[in-house]
């Protein structure tokens, strides 16, 4: 059983990646418009689906598509956003459980268009990448890295980065910090909410689609497959502490490291019961995530 521990860290590192970039999306737009979206699933499924029609159809690699699903859903995030504006902003009402409601209902909404489209098969996006491998020698053991997953952890830290470098270094990214800790103060300061938070919320599904074409080159896909990772989505924001983006890959990778023991030491069908163990356990003891510093 010794042998098989360090396969089940690499491969729960590079696990790991894939959910990064789906939750710093996540945590980003919390961070900013304060809802909590339970349909970041459902975005997954249809970039993943955007990637396996659009595969199905050219016979091109899907990784070269990525760009083109980031556009495509980019602009339909910034189009979308204005409607959850307006349920966030009622005169009656809790926004925040407002917010709750309407995304699971959007959820429920995309996910029964899935299964009338795409049907209730499961699929998966066939990749050049997707065969390959190479073998890590640590001490006297070998280790297996799927080229693929390893592409995923790649595109996860090019992620990580360029929202680093957007959030701290651009006046766009001023704004959405300024947003994020003060939405009356960066009002009064010249920022428009409203408008800022459309380009968040736009980089949010725009990030989570192309995660999604990744997914499919890695896993399977289906029209079932989001409630899955918006179940992960959740416990990777919480887990880091609500807005605190820098906690978002060190909970990611925690989350690969769980998935990865069960799916080798144990029942794979009890991930989701380790996994909510271990928040409820964290939020015990530290109610603001693992580092104490989210919202």
């Amino acid at each position: 059983m010794f042998l098989l521990l360090p396969q089940a860290l690499v491969d729960g590192f590079l696990i790991g990646g894939i959910y990064v970039t789906i939750a710093i999306g996540f945590s980003l737009a919390y961070g900013v418009m304060h809802i909590i979206d339970f349909a970041v699933g459902e975005w997954i499924m249809l970039g993943a689906f955007l990637g396996f029609y659009l595969t199905k159809w050219l016979q091109i690699e899907p990784l070269l598509f990525l760009p083109l699903v980031f556009i495509v859903f980019a602009a339909i995030g910034y189009l979308f956003q204005p409607v959850i504006h307006r349920v966030l902003s009622g005169k009656k009402g809790n926004p925040l459980l407002m917010a709750l409601v309407f995304t699971f209902g959007l959820a429920l909404m995309i996910k029964g268009l899935g299964l009338t489209v795409f049907g209730f098969y499961s699929h998966s996006i066939p990749s050049a990448l997707s065969a390959g491998s190479f073998s890590l020698e640590i001490g006297s053991l070998f280790v297996t890295v799927p080229v693929i997953r390893l592409t995923g952890l790649i595109y996860a830290l090019a992620i990580t980065l360029a929202l680093h470098y957007l959030l701290k270094k651009t006046d766009f990214g001023l704004a959405v910090r300024a947003l994020s800790q003060n939405k009356d103060a960066a009002g009064l300061m010249g920022i428009n909410a409203k408008r800022t938070s459309s380009y968040v919320y736009g980089i949010y599904v725009g990030i989570s689609a192309m995660s999604g074409v990744l997914i499919g080159c890695i896993f399977s896909i289906s029209a079932q497959m989001g409630s899955q990772y918006t179940v992960f989505s959740f416990f990777v924001v919480v887990l880091a502490g609500m807005g605190y983006l820098s906690g978002v890959p060190w909970a990611a990778f925690l989350l690969g490291v769980v998935q990865s023991f069960f799916l080798i030491y144990f029942n794979p069908g009890w991930t989701l019961l380790a996994v909510f163990g271990i928040l409820y356990a964290v939020l015990l003891v530290s109610p603001k995530g693992l580092f104490g510093k989210g919202v």
